[in-house]
């Protein structure tokens, strides 16, 4: 069976390399696009793809009246819960790549893709290697009691944390909560220097030109510590196989997932 995808955001920076790849694959064909810069051509003539013929449109509710299995959401924060709503309500099933979603914003969408019978992958970071540093923070915080995360990303990025320290905060709050010597609120001088707490998590994020994506989680013991980090590099190839494993497995459930590694085999 080949999955139609429509892909909001085709002509973007990871977006671009997905669609190459989604080209390229023989059970995947993309059917609509997402770009307002280039609405009106074809996807293939933008990329230099020979044999696409995807068309892009300047909004996800136009690029959805192409009937589609899956719905590839990698726009802007500012848009992706409407992009998202948008295309459940169609009967498609969606892949979130997009950041700067709340725990709220994917409760309410979990719960309307239940509504519509729909599964919902909701990813922060695709790399299969942030998955690593996730299952090794999470083994950490079941022995190590104290714990703190610094996101890093470009001066430019606009939303904070990032969708990769998010998802990262979620999971470790799945382990357990980290414990305080000082509370937060009985902290001498301004509270937010100890950052912002984020599923029991302190965050503290650093916007700064030269970073792309960092995630670091740093824990404390008596007389020793560990850091577990995450540095991206400038390539969108590192979260192609990733979002093409979560286009592949969307369809296998209905609601809403979080991360990559729920939908990966043990």
């Amino acid at each position: 069976m080949t999955l139609k995808v429509c892909l909001a955001g085709a002509t973007g920076w990871a977006g671009a390399a997905l669609a190459r790849a989604i080209a390229q694959a023989d059970d995947l064909e993309l059917v609509a696009g997402v770009s307002r810069q280039h609405a009106g051509e074809r996807l293939g003539q933008v990329l230099g793809i020979p044999n696409l013929d995807a068309l892009l449109y300047s909004s996800a509710d136009e690029a959805l009246e192409t009937a589609s299995d899956v719905f590839v959401e990698y726009t802007r924060p500012e848009i992706a819960k409407a992009n998202v709503t948008a295309a459940i309500r169609r009967g498609a099933n969606v892949v979130i790549g997009t950041s700067g979603l709340t725990d709220q914003d994917l409760e309410e969408i979990g719960n309307l893709a239940l509504e519509h019978n729909v599964g919902v992958l909701a990813v922060g970071n695709f790399s299969l290697v942030t998955v690593v540093l996730t299952k090794c923070a999470q083994l950490a915080a079941k022995y190590l009691s104290q714990w703190e995360i610094v996101d890093y990303a470009s001066s430019q990025k606009p939303d904070a944390p990032s969708g990769t320290t998010r998802e990262l905060a979620y999971k470790l709050s799945q382990a357990g909560r980290p414990k305080f010597d000082v509370l937060i609120e009985q902290t001498q001088g301004p509270k937010e220097t100890r950052g912002a707490s984020i599923n029991g998590m302190q965050i503290h994020s650093v916007r700064l030109p030269g970073y792309v994506i960092s995630a670091e989680v740093l824990f404390g013991a008596f007389d020793e510590k560990l850091s577990l980090r995450y540095d991206a590099g400038s390539s969108p190839e590192p979260y192609v196989a990733g979002a093409l494993l979560a286009i592949r497995r969307v369809g296998s459930f209905v609601g809403l997932k979080r991360g990559l590694d729920s939908v990966m085999e043990s």
